[in-house]
């Protein structure tokens, strides 16, 4: 149109600069800026209102907020501009200053500014601020617009607020908002996190047409509720229906399976998604990292980590977080140290990842090396980082460590000791042998002991094999409706190495009566990329003669050096 020498107007430049809006070009967009301004229409209030947003867009509010301040003339939209722009970058205080600075101007604030503004305060975090703005809107008689109830049901779900998320449906329905497709999907999100599957159910089955955001929103509803071969039906239909999965829909079902410990699933689906050609995000690659952790699938995990630097996603701090738990998970530390040092925005979890994985292994004071580290570094530790500090005192004796940390705890950080913290220094000081000290830090504590405590003193009885204070603390376990087997195994251990066989079998038959079963434990192999799994009387059988013959010679050479197996090792070697 230039070139053939036909003339701009106000009404041109607004549709140019929303379309350079749309390919985000910084460069192209300051060019039509400047175009604008040689064309004189510097004050013309479209033109101008479309620079706005187009900055907001662009992220760069600070450009948008001089333009703002140099117009001479505002009308509502160049206000709800600047507090959109605000909103879509994260800034809430921005927002509300913005929102703040219009009622001093005396212009009121329409649905749209007020959408715009608590858009903003969910977007970080805000959700009682948001819902609190919202009922200021209502008050003030400002009807609710589709796109600020849609807002309200997501801080819902987020807040946990079941009844206010029914009662904003109830709105949705008096008001005619029913048709809205981003509502109706809102709902079912809600409905989904809230664990009211059927109610998730029953507002997707009504709806005339779906969008692939409904089809996630009900399969990421039943994975919020652990119903992972639910959301796979779902997720099958999606696949014969006229809208095709996308990556949201893969990553879903991937971590469905993933978070009920059905990692052979997960990682199928894993093939068929990359056979689909459908690029994974951080979401997918953390779930697939998660599986490898679980299995020790370090061969497999070192693939995907080739994948994630060939997709340039290693800066992504959730696939780094995911990376370090995989390979602290794996037993290679280091390569989880050089991923760790790779990320640029290391967050808590980064380095409470790393605080347990050396805990993991036994390397304690690596441990304490890296907590110092992260305090130096200026992050605050919080109850995850006790924990997994204090564990890591516990399985390698740092004693005088542990009881440093744990008064540190409270006096320094304001952290009250939680259960989980007692089990750690009770399991610490029991390991060390101090059992009294142990059993009175127990009866010391200001809530209820639970299965694991008392496990952890019942493990350390074992340990120095002292009946006298486990048979004390027996009745107590055995008393916790408790439906793991762990505790009673550790009593009957303790009868049987001081060979009291009348109580062995009666805790035994105790637990029988009470229908408890010792789950078997399992151990996995990776052979040519494959992970198997095996486990008591459930031998992995290829190969199985060359372990029992390896198994056979290493008994021999125990003779030879003067060493008597065990009955456990002459189990093994049978």
């Amino acid at each position: 149109m230039r070139k053939l020498g036909v003339g701009t107007d106000g009404f041109t430049f607004p549709l140019v600069i929303r379309a350079c809006a749309l390919f985000g070009d910084s460069r192209l967009c300051r060019d039509v800026h400047s175009h604008v301004f040689q064309m004189g229409y510097q004050c013309h209030l479209h033109a101008v209102n479309e620079l706005l947003v187009m900055y907001g867009k662009l992220g760069e509010m600070g450009d948008a907020l001089k333009l703002f301040d140099r117009m001479l003339v505002r009308s509502h939209i160049t206000w709800n501009a600047m507090v959109s722009g605000y909103a879509l970058n994260y800034d809430c205080y921005g927002a509300f200053e913005m929102f703040f600075k219009m009622g001093l101007e005396g212009l009121e604030p329409n649905a749209v500014t007020w959408t715009s503004l608590f858009s903003s305060h969910a977007r970080c975090g805000l959700y009682l601020e948001t819902l609190q703005f919202y009922g200021e809107m209502r008050t003030k008689g400002i009807d609710a617009t589709a796109e600020a109830l849609a807002v309200v049901v997501s801080v819902c779900a987020d807040l946990g607020a079941l009844d206010m998320g029914e009662m904003i449906h109830g709105y949705v329905i008096k008001g005619g908002f029913e048709n809205y497709l981003f509502v109706k999907n809102s709902l079912i999100c809600m409905y989904g996190k809230q664990g009211a599957i059927r109610d998730a159910e029953s507002l997707f089955s009504e709806m005339e047409s779906k969008n692939i955001v409904s089809w996630n929103a009900l399969m990421s509803s039943y994975v919020e509720s652990g119903l992972c071969d639910e959301a796979f039906i779902v997720f099958s239909e999606l696949e014969n229906s006229m809208v095709r999965p996308n990556v949201i829909s893969w990553s879903a079902v991937i971590d469905g399976f993933a978070a009920k410990g059905r990692g052979k699933e997960s990682l199928e689906l894993f093939r068929q998604m990359q056979l689909a050609n459908i690029s994974a995000n951080s979401i997918t690659i953390s779930s697939i990292l998660s599986v490898c952790a679980e299995s020790s699938a370090l061969g497999l995990g070192r693939e995907i980590h080739g994948h994630v630097i060939r997709a340039i996603m290693d800066r992504n701090i959730l696939v780094g977080n995911g990376l370090i738990n995989m390979y602290t998970k794996c037993g290679s530390l280091n390569e989880a140290l050089l991923v760790f040092g790779k990320i640029d925005g290391r967050d808590l979890v980064s380095w409470n990842l790393m605080i347990a994985g050396y805990g993991m292994h036994g390397l304690g004071n690596n441990a304490l090396k890296t907590f110092e580290q992260m305090i130096k570094a200026g992050y605050r530790p919080d109850v995850i980082t006790f924990i997994a500090v204090l564990s890591a005192c516990s399985h390698a004796g740092l004693v005088a460590e542990g009881r440093n940390l744990f008064d540190e705890m409270t006096r320094d950080f304001g952290i009250e000791p939680q259960v989980e913290h007692y089990a750690c220094i009770v399991d610490l000081l029991g390991r060390a042998g101090l059992l009294q000290e142990a059993s009175d830090m127990v009866r010391s504590m200001p809530m209820e002991p639970n299965a694991y405590v008392w496990g952890a003193l019942l493990n350390s009885c074992r340990m120095w094999k002292n009946t006298g204070v486990a048979e004390e603390i027996a009745s107590w376990v055995f008393s916790l409706d408790s439906e793991t087997t762990g505790s009673y195994m550790l009593v009957t251990n303790i009868y049987a190495s001081t060979g009291r066989w009348e109580d062995y079998a009666r805790v035994r038959v105790s637990a029988k009566t009470k229908g408890l079963k010792k789950i078997p434990g399992q151990s996995w192999i990776e052979v040519k990329k494959k992970v198997h799994m095996f486990s008591a009387w459930n031998a992995f059988e290829i190969g199985m003669e060359e372990v029992y013959e390896i198994l056979r010679d290493l008994g021999l050479h125990m003779e030879v050096e003067g060493y008597l197996p065990d009955e456990i090792c002459a189990k093994g070697c049978s």
